[in-house]
């Protein structure tokens, strides 16, 4: 007598054995090839914890449970940064962050006037010295190490995008309604290598990326600006790879809140990068620019590290004259996203995400000195938008959120109620917001796809509106909504 077979794995549960699978692989790889010591502990810890997380979840009758998504960033992210930090074998740009807080603190710029080896060059901002501070202040510790700080301040910083982009989209559920918190889908952001990694080892990336979602999602939200001002100005004074930022955020503001609401915004986020910058430039402007400008393009005393074979690096290395075509590529991408913001500007945080996510990868692959842990900027963008869908669906009963609308009545009456669609089933039919322009497709009724090679006209039934009032979550709701007919 044989036991019971259980089910075939099928569904989201195979995707996410899969998904943990492949990552306990990477990780494996990572550890067998690199030659860094952090990168191989984390590996090997890592790839422990996927495959544990993988098989629990295969094991699990529920996909993307809490208890794989805990293993899994115990064994990539808790376990590899206690070992590291009772260690002491951490990240050269951990140590490079911490004397340049220890120099900030004593002679009042982070910067060494004649750096000569590498570990003496700070490719920083002024602002990321301050995550030094407590080392030159505590002398050791674990609350002096500045990678434990930059763990605190990005997952900080994504608790309350998350949760400010979700009270964003579920703006008009009724009080006391219990929602789902982004604890969860943040834990499952946290256990992807491409955070886990950085979070062990020490990135110094992850803060600036962390107060990037937190300025576009209090931006999607409105306001008066001054809150979104700190954001920019905060993010822009650590690294300089926030300056996109700056412009994608603004308009994103423009369209939600007005121009005041934008030109508060501007004039608080330079107000805090000028109090960042200026006192360290007016004290050294040859160090600063010899750290921040001369190094990170590789034109400094040392090479930089940044040297991996994307197509920047790969013209100025083997293409005469390939430091001037990666310079004018990377002018021309800016230019074409800069164009976009102006003819098609976003009109959510999703859109502006996903806009600036475009403009960082183009930017990361074109510049001269660049490394694969860049690609961590638009990776995180696109992804972390796609939380809130998670941290604000409600628990309870109530209106109900759909794709960039709400509804006033009860699930019941809504489209929530209306069974889902099959995949090989046509949605026809889209809604668009008066105020700001916001177009979005809406359930329709099922229809037959045309013939092959014939248009769907003539095919398509006519869609009907839900009863109920229906509020656009796009602009806020801070205006008068009227809705139109799109095919």
């Amino acid at each position: 007598m044989h036991g019971p077979r259980s089910a075939p794995m099928h569904g989201p549960r195979s995707v996410e054995t899969m998904g943990w699978l492949a990552c306990s692989v990477f990780a494996a790889l990572l550890a067998s090839l690199t030659d860094l010591v952090p990168h191989r502990v984390w590996g090997v810890s890592a790839a422990t914890g996927y495959g544990a997380a993988a098989l629990l979840s295969c094991r699990s009758k529920t996909p993307w449970n809490q208890r794989s998504s805990l293993v899994a960033a115990a064994g990539a992210v808790l376990v590899p940064l206690a070992m590291l930090v009772v260690s002491g074998a951490r990240q050269l740009e951990v140590h490079v962050v911490e004397q340049s807080g220890l120099l900030l603190l004593t002679s009042g710029s982070p910067y060494v006037s004649a750096p000569s080896e590498l570990w003496e060059y700070n490719p920083y901002l002024p602002g990321m010295a301050l995550f030094g501070l407590p080392k030159a202040v505590l002398g050791g510790g674990i609350l002096s190490d500045a990678g434990i700080w930059f763990g605190i301040v990005f997952l900080g910083s994504m608790f309350l995008a998350v949760r400010t982009a979700a009270k964003t989209t579920t703006r008009r559920n009724g009080p006391g309604e219990p929602r789902a918190t982004p604890c969860t889908p943040l834990l499952l952001l946290a256990a992807a290598p491409v955070v886990a990694l950085p979070l062990a080892v020490g990135g110094v990336d992850l803060p600036v990326i962390g107060l990037m979602c937190l300025a576009l999602a209090l931006a999607g939200r409105g306001g008066s600006g001054v809150a979104v001002g700190l954001a920019l100005g905060a993010a822009a004074a650590l690294k300089w790879t926030a300056w996109p930022l700056l412009p994608v955020g603004l308009v994103l503001l423009l369209g939600a809140a007005g121009r005041r609401s934008a030109a508060r915004a501007a004039l608080v986020a330079l107000a805090v990068c000028a109090l960042a910058l200026l006192p360290v430039v007016l004290a050294n402007p040859s160090a600063f620019a010899e750290h921040v400008l001369l190094f990170p393009l590789g034109e400094g005393g040392t090479g930089s590290p940044a040297t991996s074979p994307l197509p920047g690096h790969l013209l100025t290395t083997y293409v005469p004259g390939g430091f001037a075509l990666a310079l004018g590529a990377l002018v021309l991408a800016a230019a074409g996203v800069a164009l976009s913001l102006v003819v098609r500007p976003p009109r959510s945080t999703a859109a502006a995400s996903n806009r600036l996510a475009l403009g960082l990868a183009l930017a990361m692959c074109l510049l001269p000195a660049t490394r694969f842990g860049y690609l961590a900027y638009p990776l995180v963008l696109v992804c972390w938008h796609r939380l809130t869908s998670a941290a604000g669906r409600p628990t309870g009963t109530g209106a109900v959120t759909t794709t960039g609308f709400t509804s006033s009545r009860p699930a019941s009456t809504s489209y929530a109620s209306v069974p889902s669609v099959p995949p090989t089933v046509i949605r026809v039919g889209a809604v668009a917001c008066s105020a700001c322009s916001l177009v979005v497709m809406r359930p329709s009724t099922p229809v037959r796809p045309g013939p092959p090679g014939r248009p769907l006209r003539g095919y398509a039934r006519r869609w009907r509106r839900p009863p109920g009032r229906l509020r656009c979550t796009g602009c806020g709701g801070k205006r008068p909504v009227g809705f139109t007919r799109r095919r």
